[in-house]
């Protein structure tokens, strides 16, 4: 018989599962990891002749896209272009890069896949008499560091041609030159540090389903079971 059990640790670990998991998908889809140095657009001195005043805009570059903005003489209307720069994998700028791409892909399938079966937690609490609680805080462990390392990997990649391109010719492995780091790098910092507390979290939900309380109102016949 299936029972089912919420405790608020269980429910807070997986609802904070699913947000690690979009974060750190969030962050590795964008662009924004990299924010290049200001470049004036191509009417500028359209603006100034008509008094106008324009704040110079600044290009972002991601792991495998970038964005940057258009500008058309009519009009002075801009346009901001937002995609991948690479069409395969080997085109992305950087060996560093790759190797970023590739153990954040890891982590964050792993952390999706955590997130989906968190959700099942509530009816299944354990599968071959091991708890899927702590199998899944081991897993987000893994994850993190996945995480970690390509988060390590990824500003030896700031030499790269297409790096320097955006910040500048004093941009080099682990020195941003004229660029500035975007939401998209401290979203997976941060991601990364929720993983770990949610790996260590994890056994708290783990020991809130299966309390005496829980016990209790299992043998009582209850098939809901909603506690504190």
């Amino acid at each position: 018989m299936c029972h089912v059990i919420v405790t608020c640790r269980s429910m807070l670990w997986t609802l904070l599962s699913i947000v690690v998991a979009f974060a750190e998908l969030i962050a590795f889809m964008s662009a924004d990891w990299l924010i290049g140095k200001a470049k004036p657009s191509s009417s500028e001195e359209v603006d100034n002749r008509m008094g106008g005043q324009q704040e110079p805009y600044r290009p972002t570059l991601g792991i495998y896209g970038r964005c940057t903005r258009i500008s058309h003489m009519q009009f002075s209307r801009r346009d901001t272009l937002c995609g991948p720069y690479a069409e395969n994998f080997s085109e992305i700028a950087s060996g560093f890069w790759q190797a970023t791409a590739i153990f954040l892909a890891m982590g964050i399938m792993i952390l999706c896949t955590v997130a989906f079966v968190s959700v099942f937690t509530m009816c299944v609490q354990s599968i071959m008499k091991k708890s899927i609680f702590n199998v899944c805080g081991l897993l987000q462990g893994i994850a993190g560091l996945f995480l970690i390392l390509g988060l390590i990997l990824y500003p030896a990649g700031w030499g790269c041609q297409k790096a320097i391109s955006y910040c500048g010719p004093y941009a080099s492995a682990y020195k941003l030159g004229d660029c500035s780091l975007g939401w998209a790098f401290y979203t997976a910092i941060g991601g990364t540090v929720l993983t770990f507390i949610c790996a260590v979290f994890s056994a708290q939900a783990e020991i809130a389903t299966s309390s005496d309380k829980v016990q209790e109102e299992i043998e009582e016949g209850k098939n809901l079971i909603c506690l504190l």
